[in-house]
Formats: structure tokens, C-alpha cells, sequence
């Protein structure tokens, strides 16, 4: 698994931090006299099962307002736990750690999340079908989002435009508005990148399967096929030693009866758009 570059995190929390306004916490400053330089300690803990992801931002928002912080993990990312586990015990200074707690968690929560059902996805898909994300990300967090993927156990799609040739719908139905064919596009794409580069094309029936594979197209992105009309198109595109993806608002229940037809990837943008947070707590020991 890659990890996430640290440079990366540390500008996303300090983002965080600045918007939480944790500078001028009006709570937590008016209770100062009780507060001010007492040391403590607290438990980030589990309060459902999951896959954890985003220590590494937890860590950096305690320790943005407390550079002394003591920050115990008792798992790693990618680890599952159990309702009532222990995470990390973070120890230090508790007005900063105060200051600091909902940044931490919703970056530990919403990573976690996203990595949970990822997880579930893996799992259902069995072991020769991949799991695939989209690029269905929130603006400006695709690395974290991503990352929480790969802690799950899925893999990576394109992480921009920039990384491979995907011909979906509205590309051919803008060649076709210029006279050309899906075939055309295919082939122009290919003539365009050179044969290093890949070329996927979105496709909707059998018919435009053989289209894109006799003029070229090196993978197949299986949108919203019925699931009689998969294990066909898995058989053709293996003649052309093609790899197929099955797409198009798949559900975790419907995962296992895809794999067994065949395809080599599913893709579910769910796995970023729509995952629910981990329900994660922080508890400050009281003594």
C-alpha cells in the first residue's frame, strides 16, 4: 500500500485547523484557568467495526498546536477494528489537544469511513475481482480520499485526466456529432498517446464491445450492463486479451454476482462520494 505523503497531510490539517478557527476557541479559552499548561491524557477509540485510516492526519492536527504531544497508535491504517477497541492514547497539553480534537476526528472518521467500505467491497468481490475507485472524489482531497481506498484494500483508478485514456459516453458522442464512429475515436486516441498508453473505452452493448476492441481499445468499461449481458462481454474482450470494468451505481450486494461473472475490476465511486464516517470518540481521562 503507498502510503500518503506527509507534506500532503500536513497542508490538509493546517487547512483544517485554519477553517475550525482552533486559534480563537472561545470554549476552550474561557475556560483557561482550569486548563492552561495541565497535562493529560485521552483514548481515541472505535465506537463501531471498521478499517481505520487517517492516523497520520490525527496525529498532525494534535500536534500542529502541541509540537510535544504524545501520540500512541495501537493499530496502523488499514488495520479492522472492533467496536470499543482503543485506536491511539494521545497524551500532552489539553488545551491544544481540545483544540485540536474535532479536526482530528473528522479526518479519522471520514478516512476511516471510506477505507470501511472499501473493505467491504474487497471482501464481497472475492479474490480475482480488484476493486476500483473513481475519480467521484470531494474537490482538493482526492489524495486522502484515495488513500483511504488503498487502506481498504482497494486499488486505484486515474488519479487525473493526465494518467490514462478513458473514452467515455460524451467523448464518443462528440465524435459522432463531427461524422466519426466510436471505432474512430478509438483509433484516434491511440494514434494520439502511442501504444505505451492504455486505452479504455466506456461501452454499452455487445456491439459497441466488438466496435472498440477491433479498432484497438486495450480494456472495456462495462457501464450499467445487465448482469446476463457481463459474462459475454468478459468472453469477447478475453479474445483480445482485453480486461474488463464493470461500472455504474453497483452496490456492495450486487459485487459478488459481478465478480462471478468474470470482469477483472469493479468500480464504485460510492466508495468515495457516499461513504459513511466511522463513528470514532475521543475521551479525555478525568482522573
Amino acid at each position: 500500500m503507498t502510503a500518503l505523503d506527509l507534506n500532503v497531510v500536513q497542508r490538509l490539517v493546517d487547512a483544517s485547523l485554519a477553517e475550525d478557527r482552533a486559534d480563537l476557541d472561545l470554549t476552550t479559552g474561557s475556560l483557561s484557568k482550569y486548563i492552561d499548561w495541565r497535562q493529560g491524557n485521552a483514548q481515541l477509540a472505535a465506537r463501531a467495526d471498521g478499517t481505520i485510516c487517517g492516523l497520520d492526519f490525527a496525529l498532525a492536527a494534535f500536534a500542529a498546536l502541541d509540537p510535544d504531544v504524545r501520540f500512541l497508535p495501537e493499530v496502523s491504517d488499514g488495520d479492522h477494528v472492533s467496536a470499543g477497541q482503543t485506536i491511539a492514547v494521545v497524551g500532552g497539553q489539553l488545551d491544544p489537544l481540545l483544540r485540536a480534537e474535532r479536526t482530528a476526528l473528522n479526518w479519522l472518521q471520514r478516512l476511516s469511513g471510506a477505507a470501511t467500505i472499501t473493505a467491504r467491497a474487497v471482501a464481497a468481490a472475492g479474490t480475482r475481482t480488484r476493486i476500483l475507485d473513481t475519480r467521484k472524489t470531494t474537490p482538493g482531497l482526492r489524495a486522502a480520499e484515495r488513500y483511504a481506498v488503498r487502506c481498504g484494500g482497494g486499488l486505484n483508478h486515474r488519479d487525473s485526466l493526465a494518467s490514462g485514456v478513458l473514452i467515455k459516453d460524451n467523448h464518443i458522442a462528440a465524435v459522432r456529432l463531427a461524422g466519426g464512429t466510436l471505432g474512430d475515436a478509438v483509433r484516434t486516441a491511440i494514434a494520439h498517446v502511442g501504444p505505451a498508453t492504455g486505452v479504455e473505452v466506456e461501452v454499452t452493448n455487445l456491439d459497441e464491445a466488438r466496435e472498440a476492441l477491433d479498432a484497438g481499445a486495450g480494456a472495456l468499461l462495462l457501464d450499467n450492463f445487465a448482469l446476463d449481458d457481463l459474462s459475454p462481454a468478459v468472453e469477447v474482450a478475453r479474445v483480445y486479451n482485453a480486461k474488463t470494468e464493470a461500472s455504474g451505481g453497483i452496490t456492495i450486494e450486487q459485487i459478488p454476482d459481478i465478480a462471478r461473472a468474470g470482469v477483472d475490476f469493479i468500480s464504485l465511486g460510492a466508495l468515495t462520494h457516499s461513504a459513511p464516517a466511522l463513528d470514532i470518540a475521543l475521551d479525555i481521562d478525568a482522573g
